[in-house]
Formats: structure tokens, sequence, C-alpha cells
């Protein structure tokens, strides 16, 4: 089926997420494809929160949910805080329109009253599984004599809604998956509002897909199943078959274990490589990779060049392995390739949050930060290493720090006579600039009218005596940035520790 095919003659396709927590790589991954689909096609990306289960789904979290995708830079045309044609968009405001299709339903006799307990439905079901036979709904309810609805009404039951699923099978083809076929004789009968009245995901996802005229359901694997349940509700709703949705089931990430990407096996909250210094464009450019590819072997991308190329038929079927190295080594070329005055305002809130910096940057620390931070943008592959990196330049003398096991490697008695020979040689350089700091200390600590000794030798001591650390900027633009003053103060000081 074409996009043509639809009333309104775009393609139209949602992201409809259940924020019950924060969005995870899984959920990110189907809105991006949904989000590159959209752009690939000049259609239209709607934006969905399923919050009908208000105990889980809770205002922060849809907040949180908004918040992560644009950062990502997956803005929707359609949906909360933009609004559109078809709303609300948010399901707990279309509970009123859920009631009416299972009053619809009812009415039509796709739908009937199931009075059965959580306690009856259990033990017919341990029944047929014993029995070998299917475990689901055995239709208990379907046909009801009127005095049994009264006797089960006199004990005060409360029913839930069913959907009579019609004899036969369905078959649809899948744009990733090919033809599908579900036997009705494994889908039994479901619950399409509980004894509230609330709509459960079956009834709210079809009813709401149809009326919001969705083209195209990208989403996980995982929902494969409720497929012919969902197009039983379409049919039984009157929508005419070229009407449907196409779908588009996408392949599991799995874990470094091999299992379905989960907090056992691996860290799947987006929030979480937010705060861990990873860039949007390497989560989306990685992310990306883990079902498609551009092709030609290119595994680095921008976001409008995915959407130019993107292409649901080139998505793969098999699972894909989530691999945290794989996106540190994207998100460092990120890192790499951004622009130095956007890469200083990435790197300014993990200064701050480390508290090297103050919550209101002054004009001194801007310009600090401005000058250092070329020398860390090619050596880091996350932006909370910046801290570690740039806060020796910010510490007053009371309160620098040296890394106590960079310390033990390469201060002791043996450093000291490195050291003075460093102090000796920066004492007379002018003017102090990396090129004479350079120069100096190579003299004075490597030539053989110095010391003689190998540069890992030489160098190590003073590195750690005025960083803090072993790993750190380039040792001459680290001298020539923290100045004379602090920089002859730390080389007497670790003089004295080293002794």
């Amino acid at each position: 089926m074409s996009p043509a095919d639809h009333a309104d003659g775009g393609v139209r396709v949602r992201f409809a997420p259940s924020p019950s927590g924060d969005l995870h790589v899984g959920n990110i991954r189907t809105a991006l494809y949904d989000w590159a689909f959209a752009r690939r096609t000049g259609g239209t990306f709607v934006l969905r929160i399923e919050d009908t289960d208000r105990s889980r789904v809770t205002s922060e979290y849809i907040t949180s949910a908004l918040d992560t995708l644009r950062w990502l830079g997956l803005q929707w045309d359609e949906g909360p805080e933009v609004g559109g044609p078809y709303g609300p968009y948010l399901q707990s405001e279309r509970m009123d329109i859920y009631g009416e299709w299972v009053q619809r339903l009812l009415a039509d006799g796709h739908a009937y009253y199931c009075y059965c307990s959580p306690e009856e439905l259990t033990a017919r079901r341990e029944a047929a599984r014993a029995g070998g036979g299917p475990s689901g709904y055995d239709g208990h309810c379907r046909v009801l004599a009127a005095e049994q609805v009264r006797v089960y009404q006199a004990e005060g039951r409360k029913p839930v809604v069913r959907f009579r699923m019609p004899e036969g099978s369905t078959t649809f083809t899948d744009l990733v998956r090919g033809e599908v076929t579900f036997d009705h004789q494994h889908v039994p009968d479901f619950v399409l509002a509980r004894a509230d009245g609330s709509p459960l995901y079956t009834l709210a996802v079809a009813v709401d897909d149809i009326l919001m005229k969705i083209t195209h359901v990208v989403r996980g694997e995982d929902l494969l199943s409720s497929t012919p349940r969902q197009i039983a509700v379409y049919r039984a709703m009157g929508v005419p078959a070229e009407q449907f949705p196409v779908f588009a089931h996408l392949p599991y990430v799995l874990g470094k274990d091999g299992q379905r990407l989960s907090k056992r096996n691996g860290v799947v909250s987006v929030n979480w490589y937010r705060q861990e210094g990873f860039l949007p464009e390497a989560i989306d450019n990685y992310l990306a990779l883990l079902g498609w590819s551009p092709g030609e072997d290119r595994e680095e991308f921008t976001l409008a060049e995915m959407a130019a190329e993107f292409d649901l038929a080139r998505v793969n079927k098999n699972a894909a392995q989530f691999d945290v190295r794989k996106l540190e080594a994207i998100n460092g070329d990120k890192i790499r390739a951004l622009d130095p005055a956007d890469f200083v305002s990435r790197i300014i809130p993990f200064l701050q949050r480390a508290g090297v910096i103050g919550d209101r940057v002054s004009e001194p620390e801007l310009a600090l930060v401005t000058a250092a931070a070329p020398h860390i943008q090619t050596r880091i592959s996350r932006l909370t290493e910046t801290p570690g990196m740039l806060g020796f330049l910010f510490a007053d003398e009371e309160h620098f720090e040296m890394n106590a096991e960079d310390a033990e490697k390469a201060l002791g008695p043996d450093a000291v006579p490195v050291l003075q020979a460093a102090e000796a040689a920066l004492a007379e350089v002018q003017p102090w600039t990396a090129a004479a700091i350079k120069a100096a200390l190579t003299a004075a600590l490597v030539e053989p009218t110095g010391l003689g000794l190998k540069p890992r030798v030489a160098f190590q001591p003073v590195r750690v005596a005025v960083t803090g650390r072993l790993v750190s900027p380039p040792l001459y633009e680290s001298i020539e940035l923290l100045g004379r003053e602090r920089t002859m103060a730390r080389l007497a000081q670790a003089v004295k520790a080293s002794g």
C-alpha cells in the first residue's frame, strides 16, 4: 500500500512511548527511525504519549521524555506542546473517545462483557496448560445466559470488556519482515477495557492510529504479536483495508550477553549517557547503526545525512548488539569534529557540575576554558573527562590535589633531581610560552648537556607535579596556561613531597 491510499495522501508516522521512566536506547532507536522515515518521505512525525496508566506514567517522566527527544534533535511535527489537527496527543486526555468506541464495539457484537475473576482465569489457564492445550482465554463469557449474567452482577462482579476475535487468520506485509501470518487459534479474545472503564493498549493504539490517520507504524519487534489484534480492531471499527497503517517491526537491541537489552546487561537510559558526556550526535549516529546502514561501510554521519538516505527496506531483520565501546569511539570522533566554540559551550556544564568553575562563569574562567579547550578536544572521548583534564588550572594552591596513584608512580626520591632541574630551567624562561618552556625543559632534562634522561622518565614527574595526573593536556601548553608563579609553587611543593 502506498501513502496515496490514505485519505490525506501523505506519510504519517508516530512515536508513541509510555514513559514510566527515562527513555531507553530501544525507545530512542525507534523514535530515530520514525523521525528519519518521516523526514525522508516529506511526511509528518507525530508524537503521542500513552499515559493511561497514571500510576506508572507521571508528568515528570513525560516532561523528561520531551526534553530527551528535543536534546537528540528529534523534533516532532504534531504532539504535546506543538498541537495538531488530531489531538489531544496524550491518551489520558482521550478517555471519552475510547469509551465511545467500547460502546460501539459492544453494540455491534465485536466485544462482550467478561465477568471472570483473576482467580478463575488463572485456574483455567493452569488446567489448560496441564492438559496440553492453549493457555489463553477460553471464551467462557463469549455467550452467557441472561440468568448467569444476573448471578454475576448479584455477586458484585465488575466486568471487563473483551474483543471477540473472529475465526481465521490475519496476513499482512511487514516492511522489514515481509509477509507475516497469524492463525487466530493462537490469538485468544483480549481485553479492551478494564472494569473501571480505562482502555488497554490494544484498543487505545488502534483507535488512535486510525483517528490520527497514521499511515505507517514503525516499532519494536516485541510488539509484532499484537498486530493481528490491532488489525482486527481496525476491521471492527469499519475501516477499509486500504486505510490500515503499514507495519514495520524493528529488530531487537541486545546487550553484551546476547540477551535483550536491560538494566541487567547494560545501562539503557539515554539520560545516563547524556550525564556521562555522550553527545546527542553520537547517540543518534550509533543507534541508527543498530539495524540500519547508509551503505558503503559508512559508520559516521549526521542526523540530516541519515534523514536524506533512510530507507525501511534496508533495515536488518536480525537483532543488533549494543556496544558501549563503539558508541564511545563514535563519541570521540564527534567531539573532535565540533567547532571550538561549540566544544567550549558543551564542556562548561560539566565543569560547573564538578565544581571546577562557578555556576555563573566569570570572564577570566571563560577565557581560561577557551584557551585550554583545544588542548583536550582531541584527547577525550566523553565530556565527563573534562573536569579531570582541566581542573588543575582552576584549583588554587591550597586546594590543589594530585591523583594519589599517579603521584605514587611518578614522584619519589628519584624524582627530586628532575623536579629541581625543571625548577631551575623554568625560572629563566622568557617569554612564558609553550615553545620556550619546551626548549628549556628539553635542554635541562633530556639533552646530554642536562640530565640526559629518557623523555618518559624526565617529564612524568613534572606532569604530575603541575597537573596532578599522568594523563593531562599537553605538558608545555599546560605549564603556559598555569602561569609561572603557580607552576614554580607546584614544583617546589612536589620536591618537598618527594624527598
